[in-house]
């Protein structure tokens, strides 16, 4: 059943996300509210390792806040690509990690879907890192979360949840169409090229 926790939670956070998307600066403090609802939604899931990564969430969204704002050297943070050799080992360590947290969920707590659960753990928190240091590679990390998001929610009967992040992945399809041409636009002899949006 739909509650209006979960409501409030999946608002503030939709708002957060579609705001990263257009890449603006206010996706922080919305996120830092949504995560926060979302901690007791997954809480009363039993969906644990969702709700560590909220806590994480609110942590990494006070840091990407200030890095978006001041972390360029005194300027706007600019849009970039991860390097090749930096994907080649983020990828088989985000496996290793979802292997061994969703070990731990298993043997010691009564966890649903431990090793889904913790897919989405680690991948959030890799994609979370990457979006604070505005990489263009984050949207494939969020791609790849919502994947195991939308099948693991809705099996929890957190449906609500589960068409949030449908949504999410067809906002972080259009951001990979979106933020690369803030990217050229941003590298272009304008004047001062793109920054964070208001």
């Amino acid at each position: 059943m739909t509650t209006a926790l979960e409501i409030a939670a999946n608002v503030t956070v939709a708002a957060s996300i579609l705001l990263a998307g257009r890449n603006s600066v206010h996706t922080w403090w919305t996120g830092i509210i949504g995560c926060s609802l979302f901690a007791l939604v997954f809480y009363e899931a039993r969906l644990y390792a969702d709700v560590v990564l909220q806590g994480v969430f609110v942590v990494t969204s006070v840091i990407g806040w200030w890095q978006w704002l001041r972390g360029g050297h005194g300027h706007a943070l600019p849009i970039t690509n991860v390097r090749l050799p930096t994907l080649a080992w983020i990828l088989p360590a985000a496996v290793l990690a979802s292997i061994g947290y969703g070990l731990l969920l298993h043997t010691w707590t009564d966890a649903y879907a431990p090793f889904l659960d913790s897919a989405i753990l680690v991948l959030s928190v890799v994609a979370q890192l990457l979006m604070m240091r505005r990489k263009l590679h984050s949207w494939w990390f969020w791609l790849m979360v919502n994947s195991v998001a939308v099948p693991l929610y809705a099996s929890r009967g957190l449906h609500l949840t589960a068409l949030l992040y449908v949504v999410f992945w067809i906002n972080a399809v259009v951001s990979l169409r979106h933020w690369p041409r803030l990217m050229r636009e941003q590298s272009a002899p304008a004047e001062g090229g793109v920054g964070a949006h208001d």
